[in-house]
Protein backbone atom coordinates (compact mmCIF):
# COMPACT_ATOMS: atom_id res chain seq x y z
CA UNK A 1 0.00 0.00 0.00
CA UNK A 2 1.71 3.13 -1.13
CA UNK A 3 0.07 6.59 0.03
CA UNK A 4 1.03 10.29 -0.34
CA UNK A 5 4.36 10.86 1.50
CA UNK A 6 5.38 7.41 0.64
CA UNK A 7 9.48 7.13 0.10
CA UNK A 8 10.18 4.69 -2.95
CA UNK A 9 13.38 2.91 -4.66
CA UNK A 10 13.73 3.78 -8.29
CA UNK A 11 14.38 0.46 -9.91
CA UNK A 12 15.04 1.52 -12.86
CA UNK A 13 19.02 3.78 -13.97
CA UNK A 14 17.36 6.92 -14.09
CA UNK A 15 19.74 8.54 -11.90
CA UNK A 16 16.90 8.90 -8.96
CA UNK A 17 18.08 7.74 -6.03
CA UNK A 18 14.94 8.38 -3.60
CA UNK A 19 11.38 9.28 -4.97
CA UNK A 20 8.18 10.58 -2.67
CA UNK A 21 4.87 10.26 -3.59
CA UNK A 22 2.75 13.20 -4.22
CA UNK A 23 -0.60 11.78 -5.55
CA UNK A 24 -1.67 8.40 -6.10
CA UNK A 25 -3.54 8.44 -10.03
CA UNK A 26 -6.49 6.93 -10.60
CA UNK A 27 -9.72 8.24 -9.15
CA UNK A 28 -11.14 11.13 -7.01
CA UNK A 29 -10.03 11.38 -3.10
CA UNK A 30 -7.67 7.61 -3.79
CA UNK A 31 -5.97 7.34 -0.92
CA UNK A 32 -3.46 4.42 -1.84
CA UNK A 33 -2.49 2.40 -5.04
CA UNK A 34 -0.46 -0.90 -5.45
CA UNK A 35 1.42 -3.25 -7.61
CA UNK A 36 0.81 -1.60 -11.09
CA UNK A 37 -0.30 1.56 -10.43
CA UNK A 38 0.96 5.12 -11.51
CA UNK A 39 1.82 7.35 -8.87
CA UNK A 40 3.12 10.97 -9.21
CA UNK A 41 6.37 11.66 -7.07
CA UNK A 42 9.33 14.19 -6.50
CA UNK A 43 12.79 13.30 -6.94
CA UNK A 44 13.97 13.59 -3.91
CA UNK A 45 18.19 12.60 -3.91
CA UNK A 46 19.25 12.18 -7.44
CA UNK A 47 23.02 11.16 -8.98
CA UNK A 48 24.86 14.36 -10.60
CA UNK A 49 24.69 12.83 -14.27
CA UNK A 50 21.56 10.80 -14.61
CA UNK A 51 18.36 11.78 -16.58
CA UNK A 52 16.26 12.64 -13.84
CA UNK A 53 17.25 15.88 -11.51
CA UNK A 54 16.24 16.81 -7.77
CA UNK A 55 12.94 18.23 -7.42
CA UNK A 56 11.79 16.86 -10.51
CA UNK A 57 8.00 15.77 -10.63
CA UNK A 58 7.75 12.55 -12.38
CA UNK A 59 5.29 9.91 -12.99
CA UNK A 60 5.98 6.15 -11.90
CA UNK A 61 4.82 2.63 -11.81
CA UNK A 62 4.34 0.33 -8.61
CA UNK A 63 6.35 -2.24 -9.40
CA UNK A 64 7.33 -3.98 -5.93
CA UNK A 65 5.42 -3.19 -2.24
CA UNK A 66 6.59 -4.66 1.12
CA UNK A 67 3.20 -4.67 1.85
CA UNK A 68 1.41 -8.64 0.77
CA UNK A 69 -0.78 -8.23 -2.30
CA UNK A 70 -3.85 -11.19 -2.47
CA UNK A 71 -3.56 -12.85 -6.05
CA UNK A 72 -6.91 -14.48 -7.14
CA UNK A 73 -5.32 -17.85 -7.01
CA UNK A 74 -5.32 -17.18 -3.27
CA UNK A 75 -1.81 -16.55 -2.76
CA UNK A 76 0.36 -13.10 -1.50
CA UNK A 77 3.30 -11.94 -2.73
CA UNK A 78 5.67 -9.96 -0.66
CA UNK A 79 8.64 -7.83 -1.19
CA UNK A 80 11.53 -6.75 0.80
CA UNK A 81 11.43 -2.80 -0.49
CA UNK A 82 8.68 -0.35 -2.15
CA UNK A 83 10.37 0.04 -5.90
CA UNK A 84 9.08 2.22 -8.79
CA UNK A 85 9.94 2.35 -12.39
CA UNK A 86 10.00 6.11 -13.68
CA UNK A 87 7.77 6.93 -17.10
CA UNK A 88 7.65 9.08 -19.56
CA UNK A 89 3.87 10.58 -20.65
CA UNK A 90 3.24 7.52 -23.14
CA UNK A 91 3.67 5.52 -20.32
CA UNK A 92 6.90 3.82 -21.33
CA UNK A 93 10.21 3.67 -19.13
CA UNK A 94 12.78 6.29 -19.16
CA UNK A 95 15.42 4.19 -18.13
CA UNK A 96 16.88 1.67 -20.59
CA UNK A 97 17.36 -0.92 -17.60
CA UNK A 98 15.27 -2.38 -15.05
CA UNK A 99 16.53 -3.46 -11.12
CA UNK A 100 15.19 -6.53 -9.44
CA UNK A 101 12.49 -8.66 -9.76
CA UNK A 102 8.89 -6.96 -10.97
CA UNK A 103 5.94 -7.84 -10.34
CA UNK A 104 2.92 -10.07 -12.71
CA UNK A 105 0.40 -7.26 -12.11
CA UNK A 106 2.56 -4.70 -13.57
CA UNK A 107 2.46 -6.96 -16.82
CA UNK A 108 -1.34 -7.18 -16.32
CA UNK A 109 -2.22 -3.33 -15.85
CA UNK A 110 -0.64 -2.88 -19.26
CA UNK A 111 3.33 -2.38 -18.73
CA UNK A 112 4.61 -4.58 -21.11
CA UNK A 113 7.65 -3.24 -22.25
CA UNK A 114 8.17 -2.66 -18.42
CA UNK A 115 7.84 -6.62 -17.74
CA UNK A 116 10.25 -7.27 -20.77
CA UNK A 117 12.95 -5.64 -19.59
CA UNK A 118 12.95 -6.73 -15.90
CA UNK A 119 15.06 -9.92 -15.39
CA UNK A 120 12.30 -11.70 -13.23
CA UNK A 121 9.27 -11.38 -13.66
CA UNK A 122 7.63 -12.97 -10.38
Amino acid sequence: MIQLRSILKPADNTGAKKLQVIQVQGGWKRRSGGLGDIVVASVKIAAPRGLVKKGEVVKAVIVRTRRAYRRSDGSYIRFDDNAAVIIDAQKEPRGSRIFGPVAREVKEAGFIKIAAMAKELI
